[in-house]
C-alpha cells in the first residue's frame, strides 16, 4: 500500500518520480541510510523551526549535518528561533517528531532546502517510522518553492 500516510497521498499527488522504502524503526542515521541505499548525507531530516508565535517553517538538513543557527538566523533576518516542542510540531505537521516532512503536512510552511541537496537523490521521511521516499532534491526543491540557501554546520 503505496499511499497509507499523508506524505505518500501527497507524494503521489505531486507527480514527483519516487520509490518508497520500508524498513521500519532504525536506531542511527547510518542504519537508515544502509536500509535505504543512499549515502548518509543523503538521507535529508525535516526539521520544523518556529520563527514566532504561530510562525513555522521547515529546514531541509542533509543528514552528516546540523542546523547553523546564526545561519539561519541570517537568513531570516530574526534575532530568535526556536524549535517548537513535539506537541506543539505535531500540532503544525500532523506527524510525530522522527516522521515530519513538507509532504503532506497539516500546515502548508515555508521550506528552506540547505545548499549541499541541489542536484542529488535524496532519502526524505515520508511521514511514519521506517518509511521513507527517494526522489530527487531539485523535484522537492521546485515543489515547495523552496528557498536554498547554506544553513547549515558539518555535525
Amino acid at each position: 500500500m503505496d499511499d497509507d500516510t499523508p506524505a505518500l497521498r501527497a507524494l503521489a499527488a505531486s507527480g514527483i518520480e519516487h520509490d518508497v522504502t520500508r524498513h521500519g524503526r532504525v536506531g542511527s542515521l547510518a542504519e537508515a541510510a544502509a536500509v535505504r541505499g543512499v549515502e548518509p548525507s543523503a538521507v535529508v531530516k525535516t526539521m520544523v523551526v518556529r520563527r514566532g508565535e504561530g510562525d513555522h517553517l521547515f529546514v531541509l538538513v542533509p543528514g552528516d549535518r546540523e542546523i547553523s543557527w546564526p545561519k539561519l538566523r541570517a537568513l531570516l533576518g530574526v534575532n530568535r528561533i526556536s524549535m517548537p516542542d513535539a506537541d506543539a510540531a505535531r500540532a503544525v505537521t500532523g506527524y510525530e517528531r522522527g516522521t515530519i516532512t513538507p509532504f503532506g503536512s497539516a500546515v502548508a510552511l515555508p521550506v528552506i532546502a540547505d545548499e549541499r541537496m541541489a542536484g542529488r537523490t535524496i532519502s526524505i521521511g515520508a511521514g511514519a517510522h521506517g518509511v521513507a521516499a527517494t526522489l530527487s532534491a531539485d523535484d522537492v526543491v521546485r515543489h515547495f518553492d523552496a528557498q536554498v540557501a547554506d544553513v547549515t554546520d558539518p555535525a
